[in-house]
């Protein structure tokens, strides 16, 4: 059997390089193999690829560089990796997407290269973890949550029936990593059911909490039995799920939230949540997806 590769987006800018920093150390972790990938329209513009032994075309030679850098980058980070590499002619986000059919793990930089400074997410990045098959990091954050100096991974809970994925790919993480899963789950009182009798104030609230703390309990039962060595500490919150978690992703070394696939839609349906750690988030963030057809999602340590 063979170890589906961790895929890194790569294109010579700044994050894309500390996404392979990021990218070479998770593989470390899980004991698979890297794949860096640049893709370019080059050939669009230049015409099809040379007959062997004619000179390449321009426009290849910085591709081949930008590649060459990144997989010695990568060696010198950690010489044990098994490191490929491929030029794809082909759209970025396109290229990502098909390579993440046989990934365990896709790596994107939070910008790309030439996009405009103040851009919080390259739309490379947005696109890729909006669509892919497979789970997407995209690597943000300031230098504790980049380095993996909190060794607490956070977990955005969601629906029992639909975050089955990502609280697996969570505990797979957090067992990898032998640190704290911290699981969050937000909840809100709607101001309509807390205008009524005095008496009565605070009970719509309790009721609020307790639902959000049973859904936990049902949605880590089993991950829980499955990985018994993982230290799990979970909080029923009241705000804004996307409030709550950006404000925890400060103390976090990676923050994970689920993906709904649908029937009939193009892609993923990214919620509110996920956009704003996507744009926010102080430590990388993890977008899982989950398949309503029960197939399985990659993730790291996958098989094929």
């Amino acid at each position: 059997m063979t170890q589906l590769p961790l895929v890194v987006g790569v294109d010579g800018s700044d994050p894309s390089l500390l996404a392979v920093d990021w990218a070479v150390d998770e593989a470390a972790r899980h004991k698979v193999p890297l794949r860096l990938v640049h893709a370019s329209l080059w050939e669009r513009y230049e015409g099809t690829v040379s007959p062997v032994g004619e000179q390449r075309p321009p426009a290849r030679v910085p591709a081949e560089r930008i590649v060459a850098s990144a997989a010695e980058r990568a060696h010198r980070r950690n010489p044990q990796i098994k490191v490929s590499t491929a030029i794809l002619p082909e759209e970025a986000a396109h290229a990502l997407l098909r390579e993440g059919d046989s990934a365990s793990l896709l790596v994107t930089g939070s910008r790309g290269r030439g996009e405009l400074k103040g851009l919080l997410l390259g739309s490379v990045g947005l696109a890729v973890a909006a669509r892919a098959h497979c789970p997407v990091i995209v690597v943000r954050g300031d230098t504790a949550g980049l380095a993996g100096a909190h060794e607490r991974i956070l977990l955005g809970a969601g629906d029992p029936g639909t975050s089955g994925e990502a609280v697996r790919f969570a505990f797979r993480e957090a067992e990898a990593r032998g640190c704290v899963l911290d699981v969050v789950r937000a909840w809100r009182c709607p101001a309509y059911e807390t205008t009524g009798h005095p008496a009565a104030a605070g009970e719509p609230e309790r009721q609020h909490e307790e639902r959000a703390s049973a859904l936990l309990d049902e949605l880590l039962r089993d991950a829980i039995a499955a990985h018994p060595g993982v230290r799990v500490r979970r909080a029923t919150v009241e705000g804004p799920a996307s409030k709550v978690l950006v404000l925890r992703s400060a103390a976090a070394d990676l923050v994970i939230v689920g993906a709904q696939r649908h029937q009939g839609h193009f892609g993923l349906q990214l919620g509110r949540a996920s956009h704003t750690l996507l744009h926010h988030a102080q430590c990388p963030v993890a977008v899982v997806p989950h398949d309503p057809s029960g197939r399985p999602v990659g993730g790291p340590g996958a098989w094929a």
